[in-house]
């Protein structure tokens, strides 16, 4: 590829993120060509192609995600599931707590991956596929988390009453908005679940990587 080639699947890429950035807002070609800092002829020309594969949907002069991205994103998700459940059972069995794989899609948060412990008389059971607002919940929380503070959420009685969750972000994987959990009836011991929960995220981030 030449380097004008290069830089064009660059700056094509970068506006499909600046779309996918706008959330459940739509983006307008003026704020696009902002973001990725180009001519708002250049958004046009770069739009086109996007548009022919369904990446992205314009009307007039306001542009959101099109299907074509969901098309994608199912074939990402199962890929996602086998690499995660390795992690999730370990963390699951230590824990003795439902483990989970929650991923952001737009403002609300979706379990994408989840193991139950072997071991235990009682654990909660939570559906795969199963969504709730991103502001709920220590997995959405997490994902609100900066670096270098103590590494996860935790929270009692959010999204189901008698329960306790804590979760850490999945970080250092591009594209993707993503925690691992834990969630169980009655309290938890954050102080030796957390730790154990931030291990179980960075090892997916490995194994992501």
């Amino acid at each position: 590829m030449s380097a004008e080639g290069s830089l064009t699947l660059e700056r094509g890429l970068a506006l499909l993120q600046a779309v996918a950035d706008a959330g459940g807002e739509v983006a307008t070609i003026s704020e696009l060509a902002d973001s990725i800092g180009a001519s708002r002829a250049a958004v046009y020309r770069l739009l086109t192609p996007l548009a022919a594969r369904g990446l992205v949907r314009r009307d007039g002069s306001k542009v959101r995600l099109g299907v074509g991205v969901l098309r994608l994103a199912e074939q990402v998700v199962p890929q996602l599931r086998e690499a995660a459940r390795p992690v999730l059972r370990d963390l699951a069995e230590k824990v003795g707590a439902t483990a989970h794989l929650s991923v952001a899609n737009g403002d609300q948060l979706e379990s994408v991956a989840v193991v139950e412990p072997s071991w235990t008389n009682f654990h909660v059971a939570y559906r795969v596929g199963a969504r709730h607002p991103i502001g709920a919940g220590a997995a959405g929380k997490a994902l609100r988390l900066r670096p270098g503070g103590r590494g996860w959420a935790a929270v009692t009685g959010e999204v189901q009453r008698g329960t306790s969750g804590l979760a850490a972000p999945v970080r250092g994987v591009p594209g993707l908005r993503a925690s691992v959990g834990v969630v169980t009836l009655g309290p938890l011991d954050a102080e030796k679940v957390g730790p154990r929960v931030l291990e179980a995220a960075t090892a997916l981030t490995e194994v992501l990587r």
